[in-house]
């Protein structure tokens, strides 16, 4: 698989669990001990992912655009995104988001995430 498929591949997972306010399920495509920052104080690991995620109002969407892709390493993926966070009852919230992927034997995750508003 290239960069921009395995990339992809996570990230539509990431939208689909967004996008159907699915916590548990947003938070397994992180590997175990992910740095998270969204738009709040960070986390570390899974259970911080998903506590994020549950915090988000239902109807809200993402939809993300692939910006650069840098292979670091054999196991290692630089993703930079924008994305539109889409919510039911306010605008739309454009956002950049950096990924770091890491492959394991399960396959790759993200090991790191963070947002950054646009000005």
């Amino acid at each position: 698989m290239n960069d921009a498929a395995v990339l992809c591949d996570v990230l539509d997972r990431w939208k689909t669990a967004v996008d159907a306010h699915r916590p548990e399920q947003a938070a397994a495509c992180f590997t175990e001990d992910a740095i998270f920052q969204g738009l709040h104080p960070y986390s570390v690991g899974r259970a911080g992912v998903a506590a994020y995620y549950a915090s988000q109002p239902p109807g809200l969407t993402a939809d993300y655009r692939v910006l650069e892709i840098r292979r670091l390493a054999d196991d290692l993926l630089l993703g930079y995104l924008g994305v539109d966070f889409a919510f039911p009852d306010r605008p739309t919230l454009t956002v950049n988001l950096g990924v770091l992927l890491r492959r394991s034997d399960d396959g790759w995750s993200i090991a790191h995430y963070q947002v950054s508003l646009l000005p």
